[in-house]
């Protein structure tokens, strides 16, 4: 199964984009982030004709996250136990959808930005996150449990997933808590299984739009799949198509891509 992850920024804007991606590296389940887009805006239409079944949450033109899978695509949940919301009045966000999908439960997740040092949202990120590794340590006390935690984390947790880190110096995504944050789920038994395969330094998935960011390779590695132990050991192969990145109408995100082998 050829599992992938992509912030697509707009899927309404990208789906010419997404579809030829999805048709050139014959991906079988994409996790999808930052679909800015209502479920009735989204285009479902559009992946039922390749063959694809739909599972998408959006509430406005923010956020929103999107499963398609043409290997099953089954029990599906938006959000997690105990999620903490957003907002005036607060409530929750569309940043996480899980199904089932070809025996792998995905969840194609959207951390919170955080924005900066000591503004609320970044109390809300790590809140979020907390609550995210509390359900998925019940997750991961399955036997066997076949999990992949796939999207946009917002975090660099390495001073090599950054161009720079002097650039950083006194901003969030490589700050101690946020990197405490990502660590926890490692410690718990979650596997980066791409780093394996596209190790760095210089190796990234994000790359902003201004300042010629691209070119410059000034980039951040912030897209993840952390899957469980017994997924990660079926993971042929990983990369980061680097060259989604390029060209008119791209994402700011380039898709993060698994290969995983048959169940024993």
């Amino acid at each position: 199964m050829r599992l992938a992850t992509w912030n697509v920024n707009s899927i309404r804007s990208r789906i010419d984009r997404v579809e030829a991606f999805l048709q050139r590296h014959d991906v079988d389940v994409l996790a999808i982030q930052e679909t800015k887009a209502r479920d009735d805006q989204f285009p479902h239409e559009r992946f039922e004709a390749l063959g694809y079944q739909v599972a998408h949450t959006g509430l406005n033109q923010w956020n929103g996250v999107a499963i398609v899978s043409r290997v099953g695509l089954d029990d599906v949940e938006v959000g997690f136990t105990d999620v903490p919301g957003w907002g005036d009045p607060v409530a929750a966000e569309a940043r996480a959808l899980g199904a089932v999908c070809g025996g792998v439960k995905v969840w194609s997740l959207y951390v919170p930005n955080g924005r900066e040092l000591g503004d609320p949202h970044l109390d809300y990120k790590l809140e979020w996150l907390a609550a995210l590794n509390r359900q998925a340590n019940t997750w991961l006390a399955q036997e066997g449990a076949q999990l992949a935690l796939c999207g946009d984390w917002n975090i660099a947790p390495h001073d090599d997933d950054v161009w720079d880190m002097t650039a950083f110096e006194g901003k969030t995504h490589v700050s101690a808590p946020e990197r405490a944050a990502f660590q926890q789920f490692i410690d718990d038994g979650f596997v980066d299984v791409v780093r394996p395969y596209a190790p760095g330094p210089g190796v990234y998935t994000y790359w902003d739009y201004t300042q010629l960011s691209f070119p410059k390779k000034r980039g951040m590695r912030i897209d993840f799949v952390l899957a469980s132990p017994t997924l990660a050991g079926r993971v042929t192969d990983a990369m980061i198509d680097r060259e989604e990145r390029k060209g008119k109408g791209a994402s700011d995100h380039a898709p993060v891509i698994v290969d995983i082998g048959e169940q024993e």
